[in-house]
């Protein structure tokens, strides 16, 4: 019974943050820019490195103000239309009150439909879309949030297959897969009888695999790890949990997002080393 309950909190603090955004780039390289360059006039190119450099030192809020700036003197900035969606997405999740963390995910989902107009086929459009109708499902009702994550499926598995080598789309992608997969009953039977069924092809094997590739591609965001672990864990992978859980202590915090989340995994690592010594020690009693 107690294993079972475990089970099942682990379960639920693991769908509870699947949307949650990816903290600032650590212990990797900033958020990617497109491969295609923009021209703009001198003042706004500066405008624009100011504001990658206000990233870089996880300045978010200075950051978002100098792409907003841009966006004024020229609104169809690609770059800093996603910039500015992905910052505000990750803002807004910081703060506990509702609205604002509802201002900050509709002004993310107006930045990143901005960009899908002005490139449509662009990976870092659809992936701040899909970031931002993420977070905002946290907030919604029941029909508001499965609506969310069936929108959510074009877009992620657009700027996958855009970018092959952007991790957070993957890592987007991964959690995506997981979440959809573990539809609790009531959820897939309203999916059925009133959004014309769940969305197709999510699979916790997917998920698990997108995860891994996330972390293949940036092995030194811990934030990769723990969700990667997690989803080991909670699939009875308890060797690979723990594999993946011992690169995490390798790896330096940096942002305090990203020491909250190597204290989690800390503790995670702890707790299945007390279960494997549990373990250990009724093996060697039975065979006394």
């Amino acid at each position: 019974m107690r294993r079972s309950l475990r089970f099942a909190v682990g379960i639920l603090g693991l769908l509870a943050s699947i949307c949650r955004p990816p903290a600032a780039a650590g212990q990797g390289n900033p958020p990617v820019s497109p491969t295609t360059s923009e021209k703009l006039a001198p003042a706004l190119e500066e405008l624009m490195a100011q504001a990658k450099v206000q990233q870089e030192q996880y300045h978010d809020s200075e950051a978002l103000a100098k792409y907003e700036q841009v966006l004024v003197k020229a609104p169809a900035t690609y770059e800093a239309l996603w910039q500015a969606a992905i910052l505000s997405v990750r803002i807004g999740a910081r703060y506990t009150d509702e609205t604002r963390k509802s201002a900050y995910f509709s002004a993310a989902r107006l930045y990143a439909n901005r960009a899908l107009v002005v490139r449509s086929e662009g990976a870092e459009g659809h992936y701040a879309e899909a970031l931002a109708l993420g977070n905002q499902a946290t907030l919604l009702g029941a029909r508001g949030r499965l609506l969310a994550y069936k929108e959510m499926k074009s877009h992620v598995f657009k700027a996958v297959a855009r970018r092959p080598d952007w991790a957070e789309a993957w890592q987007m992608l991964g959690r995506w897969h997981y979440r959809v997969d573990h539809y609790n009953l009531l959820e897939r039977g309203f999916s059925r009888l009133f959004l014309g069924g769940m969305p197709s092809g999510a699979g916790t094997r997917k998920a698990i695999d997108a995860l891994v590739r996330a972390h293949e591609l940036a092995p030194k965001r811990i934030e990769f790890c723990y969700d990667l672990a997690r989803v080991h864990l909670n699939q009875g992978q308890r060797s690979r949990a723990v594999a993946v859980l011992q690169e995490a202590m390798e790896l330096k915090p940096v942002t305090a997002e990203e020491l909250e989340t190597s204290r989690r995994c800390r503790r995670m690592l702890e707790q299945l080393n007390r279960q494997l010594h549990r373990q250990v020690q009724r093996h060697i009693r039975k065979k006394a």
